[in-house]
Formats: structure tokens, sequence, C-alpha cells
């Protein structure tokens, strides 16, 4: 009897030995793993100009790269960008392929649920965007037409709150514009600055229609659980909003400051 006990003592205490070691790997988890692989990886369409595109030379650049590097300096780590398509990138985020996103995401309550998220590094809006010359005069007028949108953004809620008859789904806003620029679809929904941008590079013969539908708070997605990088990571982003590195990445990319409110 008395070496049952003993033996069911040993056991106990094995048992609460892994549990430890279990608990301690996930309280080091997130934070000590990147440290330790020297890197962190963001994640990022690709495809959204001047936050994260390919330049002529097949460089991925943008407001969001510069910002994914500045963050990884200030956690002493480099800087590994993943490409993926906007439609599966929370899932990939869930499932483990890099650490975070970075990528000009908006934070949802829906999202919320999945993922948590950084403080905001910069703020914008959901922009209506039509063919330059069209008879529109108010973003009402698209009710029952056929408006594009990025798959996986919030922007597609927008295109179904103003009633269109067809909300068509794209990759990225390269697209999405180019199919509006062809008359193909007879509006688009994207992020304000975006809509700028495209118009001002000259390769799209389209126009802004009224003010932007909503605000959004653009932030960094982590998986649930990953408390001690999230942390890390809005400690980086606070130094950054205080010092002035968010404006200054903000204004060379965008030629104006959208990271305070």
């Amino acid at each position: 009897m008395k070496r049952s006990r003993l033996l069911l003592a040993a056991v106990a205490v094995t048992l609460f030995a892994v549990m430890l070691a279990g608990c301690s790997e996930e309280t080091v988890d997130s934070l000590s793993r990147v440290k330790k692989a020297g890197e962190i990886s963001f994640a990022m369409s690709g495809g959204y100009p001047p936050f994260n595109f390919y330049n002529e030379s097949n460089e991925l650049v943008g407001f969001d790269v510069d910002v994914a590097r500045e963050v990884a300096a200030r956690l002493g780590v480099s800087l590994k960008p993943v490409t993926t398509e906007w439609s599966g990138i929370i899932e990939g985020l869930r499932s483990g392929v890099y650490d975070g996103i970075l990528g000009s995401m908006a934070v949802t309550e829906k999202r919320l649920e999945v993922v948590d998220f950084s403080t905001p590094y910069y703020y914008s809006g959901a922009q209506l965007l039509v063919k330059k010359g069209a008879s529109y005069s108010d973003p009402a007028q698209l009710k029952g037409k056929i408006i594009g949108v990025v798959t996986g953004t919030t922007f597609s809620d927008d295109a179904v709150g103003l009633g269109a008859g067809d909300v068509r789904l794209y990759k990225d806003d390269t697209h999405t514009l180019t199919e509006l620029n062809n008359g193909v679809v007879d509006g688009v929904i994207t992020d304000r600055v975006v809509g700028v941008n495209a118009m001002n590079s000259g390769k799209f013969d389209i126009a802004l229609l009224g003010m932007p539908l909503r605000g959004e708070d653009i932030a960094v997605a982590f998986r649930k659980g990953d408390d001690t990088l999230l942390a890390e990571v809005n400690k980086a982003l606070s130094a950054m909003h205080a010092d002035g590195t968010l404006s200054d990445l903000s204004r060379k990319w965008l030629k104006t400051d959208i990271t305070v409110r």
C-alpha cells in the first residue's frame, strides 16, 4: 500500500512538472520565440499601394513595409515580410504561418473575436471611387450598381450598406481599380489614401465620390495568447508615435500625416 502511494505521488509530481513546463513554454512563447529566431514575420497583401506593394524592381516597399522594418529593429530582430492573399491572411496568422499581420488591417469587432490588435499605427477611412466623368454626385446613387472590393476587407459591408446590386470580389486594389478604370464595375470602395494615391499616379481615370463612408483604426494583428509579443510591439509603436517616426514615414509615402486622429 505504501509503495502504491509513493508511486502515485511520483506520478503526480511528474504530471505537475509537465504542466508547469507547458505553462512556462506558453508564457515564454511569442516574444521569446521571435527573439530566439532573430526575426519577426509580418504578413501583408503586397498589392496595396502606397502601403505595401512591389515596385518596378520587384521590391516590396511602402508605408507598412517601413513601419514593419522599424518595429523589428526596435525589437532587436530582422524583418521577414510575407505576402499572401488577403482573403486568407487571418487564418494564416492563426495557424502560425507568420507572427503578425502588419498590412493596413482595420480593427473590427468581428476580427477581435479571433485575433488581438495592437494600438493603431494610423487612421483612415472607407472611400467610394467612380470613373472620372461619371454622372454620380452622391454615393447613394450607386444603389443597385456593381461595386468592386478586395476579398476579406471590411469594404464589402460598405458596399452592401450602399445597396449595391452586385459586390464583386478581387485579389487586391490593383485589380479593383483596373476594373473600375475599364468600366467593368461602377464603383470601388477602398481606403481613401489608396484612392488618392491611385488618382495621383496617372494610371487610372477615376475620382473620389463624396466624403469617406466611415473612419477606421488600423493596427497590427496577433494570435490570441501572444500577449508578450503584442505588449512589446505596442511599446515600439508608442515610441514611434512619440518620437515622430510614424509621422515621418507617413509623409514620406503619403505626403500627409495619417498617424494622428
